[in-house]
């Protein structure tokens, strides 16, 4: 049987068409020869997903988004087909299509987390959905409080320089001058101070090396002598407690009754009663021995103007007056 020349044509024009759907498809990473399963998920945003973005599964892709278009009910929601070509994943029912940023450069890809129900899913089901943050969201998330203080900051840092500004005027910056130089020359006198103290430091340095030495000494004496120092102090507080203990108040009582008597005493003899009285109040004794001294001074008087009166010398011895009258 002879084929005619057009329909070696048709045959060559179907199996072109039928090679290119199947090239189309590759490239958009379908296998027309497959028997993935198809599942769906509804999102609010999808973050940039488009079709022929991978869907993974432990960081391992296991299949493909096939579609994303608005939902029907105008809504806003976008619904996601996608498919899932590796069959030896079990997907259960309570299953998780959350969508995730895939690397640095912003690729969005859908991650699978897999539930624990025992129902598994079937052909055309519909997966609960989430969004992951992206490593953008996430760094913006934790810039952004940084980002608030420090244009807080910025914000009172320009306050306080205007405030500044408007201190630091003409007179204020004079007063400072002022304030500096007067700093200045209060330095300089301590430092002249200091200069002076420590000529005078070395000047006496052997005075301070001597009472140096004398207060530790005194500090070794004390510490060579503390038991004694200890029996002196409870010597001490056995006299201050045995002083305790003693009748003071009776001490006390005897020596007022002592001094009531010398108060008596002192008034009879002011009043010229006994012995003592009379001869502190009585002046006749002190007529007597001022008689008595006058002629005493009389007797020294003449005792010396004619002492042949009292005293006899003789070179030749004393001559016998009785001797004489019996011749």
């Amino acid at each position: 049987m002879k084929v005619s020349k057009e329909v070696k044509i048709g045959g060559v024009m179907l199996l072109c068409i039928f090679l290119a759907v199947l090239g189309a498809n590759y490239l958009k990473g379908k296998n027309i020869f497959d028997n993935s399963l198809k599942l769906y998920a509804i999102y609010n945003n999808v973050g940039g997903l488009a079709r022929s973005n991978p869907v993974m599964f432990n960081g391992n892709k296991v299949g493909q988004v096939e579609n994303v278009e608005f939902s029907k009910d105008f809504s806003g929601k976008l619904i996601v087909q996608f498919s899932v070509t590796e069959s030896f994943i079990k997907i259960p029912k309570d299953s998780r299509a959350a969508i995730f940023s895939d690397g640095f450069l912003g690729g969005k890809a859908i991650n699978l987390e897999l539930g624990s129900s025992t129902e598994l899913v079937t052909e055309s089901d519909t997966l609960t959905s989430s969004i992951e943050a992206s490593l953008q969201d996430a760094v913006n998330q934790q810039i952004a409080p940084l980002k608030n203080k420090a244009e807080d900051l910025i914000g009172s840092i320009d306050s306080a320089i205007t405030t500044v500004k408007s201190i630091f005027n003409t007179q204020a910056q004079e007063d400072i001058g002022s304030s500096i130089t007067n700093i200045r020359q209060s330095l300089a006198v301590f430092k002249q101070t200091m200069i002076d103290a420590d000529a005078m430091v070395n000047e006496n340095r052997q005075s301070l090396q001597r009472i140096f030495s004398n207060v530790e000494s005194i500090t070794k004496n004390f510490e060579n002598n503390n038991e004694k120092l200890d029996q002196t102090l409870t010597n001490l507080k056995s006299i201050s407690d045995s002083l305790a203990g003693a009748n003071l108040q009776q001490t006390v009582n005897n020596a007022s009754i002592a001094m009531q008597q010398v108060a008596e005493l002192m008034q009879k003899v002011n009043n010229g009663e006994g012995s003592l009285g009379a001869l502190m109040n009585n002046d006749t004794l002190y007529q007597n021995l001022e008689a008595a001294a006058y002629d005493l001074d009389q007797l020294m008087l003449d005792m010396r103007l004619n002492p042949e009166r009292y005293v006899h010398f003789s070179i030749f011895g004393r001559k016998d007056k009785s001797a004489k009258k019996g011749d």
